[in-house]
């Protein structure tokens, strides 16, 4: 099942779960003023740690690889439409918080994008 290049522009090569060597689709949109940073997951094109698992830590090696800053992005992570029949392959977007950049512990939290939302970032 290969994802299609339109959900991001570079494959991004990143530290996964016990520095396993791991990849997602990447994709940075500057828009008004918001920086937009989108990991999609490769699923087979993945060695390694999903996005979802690399969370944070994922969001870290982006941004000191581009030279951006955390506190300043909004972090999307993406379930890319990969034309299966099965209903979890369905195209997905997510926000995702990370309770570390308020010096937390926890979970990070999700909040999945409505179509409009998605249309507003990506166009």
């Amino acid at each position: 099942m290969k994802v299609p290049s339109k959900y991001y522009d570079e494959v991004f090569s990143f530290r996964g779960q016990w520095d396993m060597p791991s990849r997602c689709g990447l994709k940075i949109i500057n828009k008004n003023s918001n920086i937009y940073v989108t990991v999609t997951e490769l699923y087979q094109e993945n060695p390694g740690t999903s996005v979802t698992y690399a969370g944070y830590s994922l969001a870290k090696q982006i941004c000191e690889s581009k030279k951006l800053s955390l506190e300043e992005i909004t972090y999307i992570e993406c379930n890319p439409d990969t034309r299966s029949k099965l209903s979890f392959y369905d195209e997905e977007f997510f926000e995702v918080t990370f309770p570390e950049l308020k010096g937390e512990s926890g979970k990070a939290k999700y909040r999945q994008l409505r179509s409009e939302e998605i249309k507003t970032i990506f166009s």
